[in-house]
């Protein structure tokens, strides 16, 4: 099969893919890899079948082709190929949840610069390792790739990228309880899609309600966060999406936990766990079991509770996700304080505490913890965040944190 009829075969493919006959167009495209010889074809038709699975949730596959796509690009000895196909080796880890390969394949890419695409891809580049980052409660980190990767986005005017990291900005402060902020960035990307998206896949529409929905819960407006979820829901079952399908279901089950409707959370969480652990998402599995969790101390049942705790415990120190952890044990130091069993409460309260160390998730000002609750954040050129009322109230115009790193001990 030469270029010409590999072109036409990939055309064909993304038509199927396209009118959502996702088969049929992976089976075109299977047929087309086995007889191809043209190396070009197979890289691009590669890239296809990576970006197929990655939204049907079949990671180990798009794993699979991403390592056979840097192959094919080293045959061709192009050096913007084989930047692209790390790319899509670090975003099949991202998803995998193997956060510490992403970073490591991400840095490959983005030390290869010179190459004719390189510049464009370097603003996905960011945003995959700022995910990775946040995967590993990095959160400095996170922020400074976030604002790198919409750097790049601005100026390249790639509103596709801008809106997946306005989708991960809303994530970030989510987690760090800034939940104006969380809901502000998805509220963009839905305004991007809204002005700029009559040609973009459904998904980017999808993956803002979402997002939306998450915020609108922590805010407490539930109303408001159904709607957005069923919006979400509805186009991830058009689409086939079982990742996103995962997460709507775990945004319903906190949803009816939130108004302490038990009995429908519980099923709710079960159906997001099984997918999870199909698509082999182990942070969201992770995520699943927080939320049984709190469902069980909610019943009063705290042997439950600190059973599904140990499952989640060891699932979030395999993937080194130490925001998880540092909520785990502040369930577990919550269960123990109330049994009056000091000596595992202690034990809780030291590594609640060594994880906001860790994490460096405390405002450098006032010294409280950043999250305990819902406050303000802003970050300042260096990445890192502060309370906003500490700012605006010491009137600080360099960094605290930078200024305390660099500071060297006198000598002793």
């Amino acid at each position: 099969m030469g270029q010409d009829q590999s072109k036409q075969q990939i055309e064909k493919g993304l038509q199927l893919y396209q009118s959502n006959q996702t088969e049929k167009a992976l089976q075109v495209w299977m047929r087309m890899l086995e007889k191809s010889t043209d190396l070009v074809g197979r890289f691009r038709v590669l890239g296809c079948l990576v970006t197929a699975h990655s939204e049907m949730g079949r990671y180990k596959d798009m794993l699979k082709f991403a390592v056979v796509q840097i192959d094919t690009a080293r045959e061709l000895e192009d050096a913007d190929c084989l930047m692209e196909s790390y790319l899509n080796l670090a975003r099949s880890n991202e998803k995998l949840c193997e956060f510490q390969k992403t970073i490591s394949y991400c840095k490959t890419c983005l030390n290869m610069q010179g190459t004719r695409v390189g510049h464009q891809l370097n603003g996905q580049v960011s945003l995959s390792m700022g995910n990775a980052f946040l995967g590993l409660s990095l959160f400095q980190k996170a922020l400074e790739s976030f604002e790198k990767a919409l750097r790049y986005a601005h100026n390249t005017d790639d509103k596709m990228l801008e809106c997946r990291v306005c989708c991960s900005l809303g994530n970030f402060y989510s987690q760090v309880k800034d939940y104006e902020k969380a809901l502000f960035f998805p509220c963009k990307a839905a305004e991007l899609v809204n002005d700029y998206g009559k040609g973009w896949s459904l998904k980017y529409r999808a993956m803002s309600q979402y997002h939306m929905a998450v915020a609108y819960r922590k805010l407490g407006h539930l109303g408001d966060s159904m709607e957005c979820c069923e919006e979400s829901m509805k186009i991830a079952l058009q689409h086939g999406d079982r990742p996103l399908q995962a997460l709507c279901l775990l945004c319903f089950a906190d949803i009816h936990r939130s108004r302490r409707d038990l009995e429908t959370a519980f099923p709710r969480y079960d159906s997001a766990m099984s997918i999870m652990t199909e698509i082999g998402n182990r942070l969201g599995q992770v995520h699943v079991l927080l939320g049984l969790a709190k469902c069980w101390v909610t019943k009063k049942e705290p042997e439950k509770a600190l059973d599904v705790i140990e499952k989640a415990q060891d699932l979030a120190e395999g993937l080194g996700n130490k925001l998880s952890q540092l909520k785990l044990h502040c369930l577990s130091e919550g269960i123990y304080r109330s049994r009056g069993q000091q000596r595992e409460l202690r034990a809780h309260v030291v590594r609640f505490h060594e994880c906001v160390e860790e994490t460096e998730l405390y405002c450098g000002l006032c010294g409280e913890s950043i999250g305990e609750r819902n406050s303000r954040l802003q970050a300042l050129p260096c990445s890192h965040f502060f309370h906003l009322r500490c700012l605006q109230n010491n009137g600080t115009r360099s960094c605290p944190n930078c200024r305390r790193s660099s500071m060297k001990p006198g000598f002793v």
